[in-house]
């Protein structure tokens, strides 16, 4: 872990101090179940805690344990920004960077309380007073189990906290498939299933609740979206406004699409452009050493993890293509060399 300070944390805490728990932009598994695992874990200890997110996260992450309680930024702001002020200590996890916090990352800026970083994605920047950095970690929600367990906290897990940790392990690692799994974290896992964790049900909800319109967008995607570019090892996939106004479209439904061109033979890259009014939202996922990250980073004001990055276009959906389909010859030797 970089800068892992527990005596400092531990000091702050002594303070009694209203906390504040926050994460990235458009919130995952692995964010959402993180935060709201370590935000029971402060409750059980009697601390004044609250949750906020920039904004909203798909449904099939509404059944988590304390849902109700998480207050989403935008179209909430006169509350949020209250709970932000009074905050003295914010936690800020799985995000190395505040500008991944999009709407609320001025009010963060703002803030004079002491920072605290959980996170496992590479190159993180230094807002935060103390950090618990670990990239290449399977997910932030293992960092969770392990900082709880440095911190003597683990007695307090329930199965509430333990099905919010393992959604974030199964939804960031793929359902255990990704190389950053590790014997680790099955071990976590086991534990979890030892507190009394039914995984089956978890994967249902996470997994197998598919609405109709989902499932035809998704073939709607790969049999119409679809190209594939084979001097490049590389797949592309789109969808415009229009056409998510057609499957009756609800945030979460493409979750995962960008995965299924990645499974092509010989497709080492992959981006997934979906239109969101003036902006283009990337997806990238990529093979092997290839840094989709860092490709992500550098044109399309993004980042994440070497093989699942995403970013962000100011523009057109075609234009935001274009520009992606120009940078390939200047990755071609990388490519190909990660066949």
């Amino acid at each position: 872990m970089k800068n892992h300070n527990y005596e400092a944390l531990q000091e702050e805490l002594k303070k009694r101090p209203n906390i504040l728990i926050t994460t990235h932009r458009g919130p995952d598994g692995d964010a959402m179940g993180s935060s709201l695992a370590l935000y029971q874990v402060l409750k059980a200890q009697g601390y004044e805690v609250s949750v906020v997110v920039p904004n909203s996260y798909p449904k099939f992450l509404h059944w988590l344990p304390c849902n109700k309680e998480v207050v989403e930024f935008e179209g909430n702001e006169e509350k949020a920004q209250a709970l932000i002020d009074d905050a003295e200590l914010i936690f800020c996890l799985d995000f190395n960077d505040l500008s991944r916090t999009d709407m609320m990352s001025e009010s963060l800026q703002n803030s004079t309380a002491t920072f605290v970083m959980i996170d496992h994605h590479q190159d993180p920047s230094d807002f935060a007073n103390i950090m618990f950095s670990v990239p290449g970690i399977s997910s932030t929600a293992q960092l969770v189990y392990e900082f709880n367990e440095q911190m003597g906290w683990n007695k307090l897990l329930t199965v509430d906290i333990a099905q919010c940790i393992y959604t974030g392990l199964v939804t960031d690692t793929g359902s255990f498939r990704f190389s950053s799994v590790d014997t680790r974290t099955h071990e976590i896992a086991a534990k979890l299933i030892e507190l009394g964790l039914e995984q089956a049900d978890i994967h249902q909800k996470l997994f197998d609740n598919n609405k109709e319109s989902r499932l035809k967008l998704l073939g709607y995607c790969l049999s119409e979206k679809l190209e594939v570019l084979p001097e490049y090892h590389t797949a592309v996939m789109s969808l415009s406004q229009e056409e998510l106004d057609q499957f009756n479209f609800v945030k979460g439904d493409t979750e995962g699409f960008v995965n299924y061109a990645l499974s092509i033979d010989g497709v080492i890259l992959t981006a997934f452009f979906v239109q969101n009014e003036n902006k283009v939202k990337i997806s990238f996922r990529s093979l092997n050493d290839f840094r989709a990250n860092l490709l992500s980073k550098k044109h399309f004001k993004g980042g994440g993890h070497i093989n699942a990055a995403g970013g962000i276009f100011e523009g057109s959906l075609e234009e935001a293509i274009h520009k992606f389909k120009t940078l390939l010859p200047d990755y071609k030797k990388e490519l190909i060399a990660n066949r």
